[in-house]
């Protein structure tokens, strides 16, 4: 294997990664954009006070969803790369609080989905590290 092949997999690998940590963020920010209202009582009951959690939601969601696609496209990767790390970790320590629940089968699925979540966050540093690869708006005709 010689560097061109070795660019050209990390080139590959640095877009299906793109892909796929952008996937579960698409639908799931579309969803959110669609019931703002219904998201904003969701933050309100996880503690965001009900004089912000509209506008709390109308910005995670707009950064969940637009993010997700600047991710896929490529576009600003860095700078969105870090802002969905801050996004993800802050949901996972809004939404996720395994370590306030007493019983043991929601203590075993909120603390899989924490960890899900840091791994994710990891994915997104190591994204912002690695910048977009060649597939990308970013490096278009480089």
């Amino acid at each position: 294997m010689n560097d061109r092949d070795t660019i050209a997999g990390s080139d590959l690998a640095l877009l299906v990664g793109r892909l796929l940590v952008a996937y579960i963020f698409i639908p799931s920010g579309f969803s959110k954009l669609m019931g703002l209202t219904q998201f904003a009582g969701g933050l309100t009951n996880m503690g965001v006070p009900a004089d912000y959690s509209y506008w709390a939601a109308v910005v995670a969601a707009c950064v969940e969803f637009f993010g997700a696609i600047c991710i896929v496209l490529g576009l600003a990767t860095r700078y969105v790369a870090l802002l969905m790390a801050i996004f993800t970790l802050v949901a996972a320590l809004l939404g996720h609080r395994y370590w306030n629940l007493t019983d043991a089968a929601q203590v075993r699925a909120q603390s899989a989905n924490f960890n899900k979540n840091m791994a994710i966050v990891g994915g997104f540093l190591i994204l912002y590290a690695a910048g977009p690869g060649r597939w990308s708006i970013d490096r278009r005709g480089t």
